[in-house]
């Protein structure tokens, strides 16, 4: 301490400090914190209880002595010097000293004053542990900032030097982390994107959070070469800075990626468009084949039907019976190719007719249908069993369609039973939304081993002689039930008939 003598401590009107001592009370004695009154040379002339607690010693003891000798020696070795220094120039002086011998820190403050010097002592071991955890934090922070596998670096946010950057950075960059810490923000991006980056962090109006997004941009590496990456930045302080972290990925190759699918991308379209051009023009052709069928081919076949029917009606007198005969196979076979006409076109036109799901009820289509085959045939007897209503939702057109011709294909079939019938049910599929449509009869039947070609066009597993037909009736089945979404199947049970199944998917029908 100073060499000087300061005025002694006197009290006017009133007891003299050792003499209230003496009595037990200290004028320091309510402090919270440790107080101890200096003379002008340094020694100790008065100290509350809390710094008697502090320094580990009786008022007794030390009064009179030289402050530094209350201390223990290792701090008075290290700030002495450093205290006598700074109090003959500033008159204030603050160190933190750690007691080995109580583990715990102090922290002291010298003051000068008119009566010589006041030192406060309070503990700050609780401060120093946080300060230590603090600092402890910020190493593994530091770690952690290294070790991260992402590229990242930071910034001042004022002066836009950069602050650090970590191994991922600097091996990305190809730039040592000495040159790093020399660079602005700038030397990093190209086009002026650097500003750009500046504008998205600034906050559109005071005191809200920036929000900043995912972008992507171009950073230069040490050898001039332009990267293209995702970028992120957040706000943050760093070793008493405020900061911008910078994160990124290099995105140059899923870029390409992205830009090669893009290429295939626009190749598929154009392939795309030109099978859609392709299947317009099939479209025409076949709607110009369907109109040709039913106009020109199916008048010249009505021609031909009357013209046989005129001739056995005006020379049946003339004609012997061969001739007749020819006439009559005439006849059928114009009716015959007729119908093969009508089938043909149904199925062609079958996948652009419109699917119009509404809840129907089958019984009436079926009952209609055994009655056009009984005025057709009306020596046939055909027994059919059916619920009172079968209601499901789907197309009445398409619906009807399959109906005729899976009971046209149950009355061929069973015109050699002398007791034929046919039953019609709707059975629950295998799914919740799902209705089976079953047609069985006690017909001829057929091999199960052939069974999957029963619904291929023109496919038959009888002779034409024993069962006459086209071939086509079980494909439009096929057709109607793909409109619906279903599927379709048969069951043989030999040469007690089969039965006919179709899965009917029961969307809700439209509100009325």
């Amino acid at each position: 301490m100073p060499a000087r003598v300061l005025p002694g401590n006197e009290l006017t009107g009133k007891a003299s400090s050792a003499g209230l001592a003496a009595l037990g009370w200290s004028p320091l004695g309510l402090a919270n914190d440790g107080t101890v009154r200096l003379d002008g040379r340094g020694c100790i002339t008065d100290a509350n209880a809390r710094a008697l607690e502090l320094l580990q010693c009786t008022l007794a003891a030390v009064s009179g002595r030289d402050i530094w000798d209350a201390v223990p020696e290792e701090i008075a070795e290290q700030h002495e010097s450093a205290t006598i220094n700074a109090l003959q120039t500033s008159g204030r002086h603050a160190f933190v000293a750690h007691q080995r011998f109580e583990g715990r820190w102090i922290e002291y403050t010298f003051r000068r004053d008119a009566s010589g010097y006041v030192v406060s002592l309070s503990d700050a071991s609780s401060t120093q542990r946080l300060q230590h955890l603090l600092e402890d934090s910020e190493r593994y922070n530091q770690l952690l900032f290294d070790a991260n596998p992402t590229a990242m670096w930071m910034f001042d946010s004022s002066s836009l030097q950069i602050l650090a950057a970590n191994h991922a950075a600097v091996s990305f960059y190809g730039i040592s982390r000495k040159e790093f810490v020399t660079l602005s923000l700038d030397a990093l991006f190209a086009d002026g994107e650097g500003a750009a980056l500046l504008s998205d962090l600034a906050p559109r109006e005071a005191g809200r959070e920036v929000r900043f997004e995912l972008r992507l941009c171009k950073q230069r590496k040490a050898d001039g070469d332009l990267v293209l990456v995702e970028l992120a930045c957040g706000h943050m302080n760093w070793n008493q800075h405020q900061a911008v972290l910078v994160s990124l990925a290099d995105v140059t190759q899923r870029h390409l990626g992205d830009s090669a699918l893009r290429r295939v991308n626009a190749e598929l379209e154009q392939a795309l468009a030109r099978q859609q051009t392709e299947l317009a023009t099939a479209r025409h052709e076949l709607d110009a084949f369907t109109h040709a069928v039913s106009s020109d081919l199916r008048d010249s076949l009505h021609v031909a039907n009357g013209f046989a029917t005129t001739l056995a009606e005006k020379y049946a007198s003339v004609l012997d019976g061969q001739g007749m005969h020819y006439v009559s196979r005439i006849q059928a076979s114009t009716r015959q190719l007729a119908r093969l006409v009508d089938d043909l076109l149904t199925l062609a036109q079958l996948s652009q007719l419109s699917c119009d799901l509404e809840t129907i009820d089958l019984v009436p289509l079926c009952r209609s249908q055994v009655a056009d085959l009984t005025r057709r045939d009306p020596d046939r007897v055909l027994a059919i069993e059916m619920a009172a209503t079968l209601p499901v939702v789907g197309d009445r057109r398409l619906l009807g369609l399959a109906l005729a011709c899976l009971l046209e294909n149950a009355w061929k079939f069973t015109s050699k039973k002398t007791e034929a019938w046919v039953k019609v049910a709707l059975l629950p599929g295998k799914r919740h939304d799902e209705l089976v449509l079953v047609v069985s009869d006690n017909g001829a039947g057929f091999d199960a081993a052939y069974g999957e070609k029963l619904f291929s066009a023109f496919q038959r597993l009888h002779s034409s002689a024993d069962f006459p037909g086209n071939g086509l009736g079980l494909a439009i089945v096929k057709g109607v039930a793909a409109r619906h979404g279903g599927e379709v199947w048969a069951e043989s049970a030999g040469p007690s008939g089969a039965s006919f199944f179709m899965t009917l998917p029961q969307g809700a029908p439209p509100a009325p």
